[in-house]
């Protein structure tokens, strides 16, 4: 049981981070986040209650920044092949469990999906973008705002940034609708121009009172698994994304890595963090000294279950503990945010649920999904990806049963096949004391052997034509770069004449 290296590592040869840390190891990410700048007006309360967003709209009035070069050691840590972060105790990674207690999200309901901007050819009672546009916000921006099917945020800060006394209940609605359409694109789907919205959202904004039937959460960590697998590639620097969410999990599963005086709980829970404002300076040798100690981490410096604690329970909404969201947290299924399909793979962490790891099945590779970016045209992506969305119709099909433990953790078997095959380290040797030499913990034994879950197993899609490419060319950037080496070389062999060509 277990994946073997060549599988388990197979983007380290093509343009993953970890596979030439050596060359870079100063590479930091800039995180592309932007604050909404709408007020949280009373009046548009009731429609986010309606829409499953109003603690989302609470921590958004709660801003903080993001540690660059902390969060660019985890991504060093992130595995594309697997959805998880590798660590020297072994797996972890950021779950449904995760979404609902940091942002306060739905995690049960419909995918996120639809088209993105043919509306009135996919959907029922849907119409021509801009004029629907017109008729939900009750303004169009004007044409120096928009770029094809996005328009820029400060457009919407000036326009809607405050909602007028004594306003009519359509115009309350009209600035409900901008507020959750900011809240949307800025905090849980931004993209790496930080300062764009894309007009998606109008078929969900039109029918506000269905909205709360969605499922956020999911929609929200799919995209972040597809930010994170996409900054993992080496000539990737920017990273956007709920980092909110990121950057929480990290303080709040890691304790060596939180800040001083962070003490009370809030909900949601990410909101602890609120005012958090690090240092921005000698970010390179912050990337090394992150990294340096994420490579010295032992077992009982990772929280498998933080939720559990009397802290947490006093101030967690009911509504996330409701059966029909809990059931999901450990559902190997696909999570899906329009084109976007990434893999909810719970089976290999089963210790963040109270269970016993066993070297886990071979990984899922669904590389062929992650050329999916909805260029080339829009789609109803329903019937576009239909396999996927099947996946996510029959999720309560999918859930895994275990037992649950009273110290949860990785299995001897899993350590010692991790131990073996696993990428724990990334430091040079010299700064590590060679800590290989560790023995597999007592308590690791006294688990027991573990068992992995009865599941479904779904088929590789694997795109050998797209990892060759990226291996060749990899992205724009690495494209300027061969179209310079082609240039010279042409050059070259003109200056080379009667000589001949090699």
């Amino acid at each position: 049981m277990g994946d073997d290296p060549g599988r388990l590592y197979r983007l380290d040869g093509v343009a993953h981070i970890a596979g030439v840390i050596n060359d870079e190891p100063r590479r930091c990410i800039s995180s592309m986040r932007r604050q909404q700048g709408m007020r949280l007006d009373d009046r548009y309360i009731p429609y986010l209650q309606m829409a499953g967003l109003y603690h989302l709209a609470r921590l958004n009035d709660r801003w903080f920044r993001i540690d660059e070069p902390l969060v660019s050691a985890f991504v060093e840590r992130w595995r594309p092949e697997t959805h998880t972060f590798h660590m020297p105790f072994g797996e972890c990674t950021i779950t449904l469990q995760d979404v609902a207690y940091q942002l306060g999200l739905p995690v049960d309901g419909h995918y996120v999906s639809g088209c993105l901007t043919d509306f009135h050819v996919y959907i029922e009672g849907g119409r021509p973008a801009w004029q629907w546009f017109h008729e939900l916000l009750g303004v169009l921006p004007p044409e120096n705002q928009i770029q094809k099917f996005v328009v820029n945020c400060t457009w919407f800060q000036e326009t809607f940034g405050e909602c007028p006394d004594g306003a009519d209940e359509e115009t309350v609605r009209h600035f409900a609708r901008a507020y959750i359409m900011m809240l949307l694109g800025t905090q849980l789907f931004a993209d790496k121009s930080g300062n764009r919205i894309h007009i998606r959202w109008l078929p969900f904004i039109a029918r506000l009172e269905e909205m709360g039937g969605y499922s956020w959460g999911s929609a929200a960590l799919a995209w972040l698994y597809r930010c994170m697998c996409r900054v993992a590639n080496r000539h990737v620097m920017k990273l956007a994304g709920p980092l909110q969410l990121l950057q929480s999990w990290i303080f709040w599963r890691f304790p060596a890595f939180r800040p001083a005086g962070y003490d009370v709980f809030s909900w949601p829970l990410a909101s602890r963090w609120s005012g958090y404002n690090p240092g921005i300076s000698n970010k390179g040798p912050r990337v090394e000294m992150a990294r340096l100690r994420i490579d010295l981490l032992q077992p009982r410096d990772f929280i498998w279950m933080p939720y559990s604690s009397p802290d947490v329970l006093q101030v967690v909404h009911p509504e996330v503990l409701e059966p029909r969201h809990t059931m999901l947290w450990r559902c190997v299924t696909s999570l899906i945010y329009f084109t976007v399909v990434e893999w909810h793979q719970v089976d290999r962490v089963l210790p963040q649920f109270g269970g016993v790891q066993p070297p886990p099945y071979p990984t899922l590779n669904i590389d062929f999904l992650m050329s999916k970016d909805g260029r080339g045209g829009d789609r109803w992506f329903l019937s576009h990806l239909r396999h996927w969305h099947a996946h996510w119709e029959t999720r309560a099909d999918h859930v895994l049963r275990f037992d649950v433990v009273a110290d949860p953790g990785p299995s001897h078997e899993f350590l010692a096949w991790w131990h073996q095959y696993g990428k724990r380290f990334l430091s040079p040797e010299m700064y590590l004391g060679d800590p290989r030499g560790i023995p597999v913990p007592v308590e690791a034994t006294q688990r027991g052997p573990g068992r992995v879950p009865d599941m479904d197993r779904v088929d590789d899609v694997p795109d050998r034509r797209r990892i060759e490419r990226r291996s060749r060319v990899g992205t724009r950037r690495s494209q300027r770069e061969w179209r310079w080496l082609d240039k010279a070389m042409e050059e070259g062999e003109e200056a080379g004449g009667g000589r001949g060509r090699r």
